[in-house]
């Protein structure tokens, strides 16, 4: 194979499973807030661009990284129901998988080194838990029967992932997470859930026989209804976080006129259900992600000067 090939195959699979112009938005706006965040809390400042980098690099590596471990758990089903995706259909191997995602932690171990040899640890724990959510905490047939209990264990990962990207701030200048850090991470939490609800909400008539959805699990009107319910979530603790930094009102206002816009597409999708309705759905889950950090991060800095 010509090494033009090689790269047209992993081209190929970051825009089928980990598309960088979809996922490399998301994730800036994730580490930026998370830096910035811990950043005015610590000091009422604007985070050090060394600290925003690394966590931004780190961050999008280890969403590749669960995206590679996403292979190797769901590898037997993939191959069973979904033969047309990379690794079934051999665009990729899993052990080529395997060289990426240890090379992903060797560039995230390096850049924390660099930053600040005390954000290894932290990392460390990252991976811990990463690991243990790849071997489904050693309880893969519990955790499949018990759906909501599996959606909570892997959402943990979100603001675990958070504390690591904050930790770039706070590790190298005061060596402990601020006061006011747990509403954010919270709110961390609760949002990965409304990403992961989101892109798993379909039609009857989209729905695949081993595909696991919510609206299959639930049924699409109250599958839409939850996700709405994990949008409020996320606005309470997101308003909690600001009044640790003073910025209700601003915070407040601005993501409660998305979440109004939000809610009536939602409703609509509700009253008149489409495959385009719920793919809008999973955009709006997206955008919501990116309107959050980045007021969360961006305006409690502009709203005090």
């Amino acid at each position: 194979m010509s090494e033009a090939q090689g790269l047209a195959r992993w081209w190929i699979y970051q825009r089928e499973r980990f598309p960088l112009a979809g996922h490399a938005p998301l994730i800036l706006s994730f580490s930026f807030c998370a830096v910035a965040f811990s950043a005015r809390l610590r000091a009422d400042i604007w985070p050090m661009w060394e600290s925003v980098a690394v966590a931004f690099v780190c961050c999008l590596l280890f969403f590749l990284q669960l995206r590679i471990a996403d292979e190797f758990k769901d590898a037997e089903e993939d191959a069973r129901w979904r033969p047309y995706r990379a690794v079934p259909r051999g665009l990729v191997t899993l052990r080529e998988l395997a060289w990426v995602f240890a090379g992903a932690a060797l560039i995230q171990a390096v850049l924390s080194y660099w930053w600040s040899p005390g954000l290894v640890w932290v990392l460390i724990g990252a991976w811990i838990y990463l690991s243990s959510m790849s071997f489904e905490f050693g309880m893969r047939r519990w955790l499949k029967a018990h759906p909501i209990i599996y959606l909570v264990s892997h959402m943990l990962i979100m603001p675990i992932v958070d504390f690591f990207a904050t930790a770039s701030d706070w590790v190298p200048t005061i060596g402990k997470p601020p006061m006011g850090l747990a509403y954010f991470l919270i709110a961390s939490f609760f949002n990965g859930i409304v990403i992961e609800i989101g892109r798993k909400i379909r039609v009857t008539d989209d729905e695949e026989e081993g595909v696991e959805t919510y609206s299959s699990l639930w049924g699409y009107k109250r599958a839409a209804i939850v996700w709405i319910i994990m949008l409020l979530c996320v606005l309470g603790f997101a308003v909690m976080a600001a009044s640790e930094v003073n910025a209700v009102l601003a915070v407040s206002s601005i993501l409660s006129a998305t979440l109004i816009v939000v809610i009536a597409m939602t409703i609509a999708f509700i009253r008149n259900p489409s495959s385009k309705g719920a793919k809008r759905i999973e955009l709006m889950a997206g955008i919501w992600t990116i309107i959050l950090y980045l007021t969360l991060g961006v305006v409690p800095g502009l709203w005090h000067g």
